[in-house]
């Protein structure tokens, strides 16, 4: 059987620029990029919390890219800049506009652009609702998530085989390779993934589980 022949640092570094170039949300020339054995690492200065992320993610969905570094800064210009109270009310309006978020149950803190949300929901997916619903805000730097999910009841073999199930739903991945544990609503993932789309798919198997408050990563990324 013949091997797959793994991408040289070069050709990340090319395939990441055109990515960023390629991805209308991101200004290619904000972001620097340099590869080292397959992780990628992005520097520079952008405008906003959702611009660093869309450059994160499109560096992710290059094939080959193991893991990346983001230390790519935020610095809101003055046009766009808002006080902390605009913040904060952005951010609630946004909670409460929202379906998929519980906006009774978070709070929110805005501290020189820094958002930090606070509070309890039901299941995990909820947690990350909110994070995404108030991460495009103009104004925002950074996004800290202190929202918890409490541990409900769950027999933990229904919740483990509900997530095998998910996970053999989904036809962009072998469901055999990926280890699935979990302890007290606690999911830890285990196994072998080929792309960051592979490993977006396993754990959205996981994080919208019935009983599941916490998802943990061990996955790895083994280059095609």
């Amino acid at each position: 059987m013949t091997q797959a022949i793994r991408k040289s640092d070069t050709q990340i570094h090319h395939d990441v620029l055109e990515e960023l170039k390629w991805d209308s949300r991101v200004d290619e020339t904000e972001v620097g990029v340099q590869v080292d054995g397959g992780v990628v690492t992005l520097t520079g200065t952008v405008t906003s919390w959702a611009k660093r992320l869309a450059a994160q993610e499109a560096a992710r969905r290059v094939m080959g890219v193991l893991d990346v570094a983001n230390d790519i800064k935020v610095k809101v210009p003055g046009g766009l800049a808002r006080t902390d109270t605009e913040i904060a009310q952005a951010v609630r309006r946004t909670l409460e506009w929202d379906v998929f978020v519980p906006e009774e149950q978070i709070t929110s803190t805005v501290t020189d652009g820094w958002v930090t949300l606070e509070g309890t929901v039901e299941r995990w997916s909820q947690r990350e609702d909110a994070e995404r619903a108030v991460r495009n805000l103009t104004g925002v730097k950074i996004v800290v998530n202190k929202i918890t999910v409490p541990p409900a009841k769950p027999v933990t073999e229904d919740v483990q085989k509900a997530i095998e199930q998910a996970l053999e739903r989904r036809a962009e991945r072998e469901a055999r390779r990926i280890r699935v544990d979990v302890r007290d609503g606690t999911v830890t993932l285990r196994g072998p993934v080929h792309s960051w789309a592979e490993r977006q798919a396993v754990f959205s198997a996981a994080r919208f589980t019935l009983g599941v408050h916490a998802v943990e990563d061990h996955l790895r990324m083994e280059p095609v």
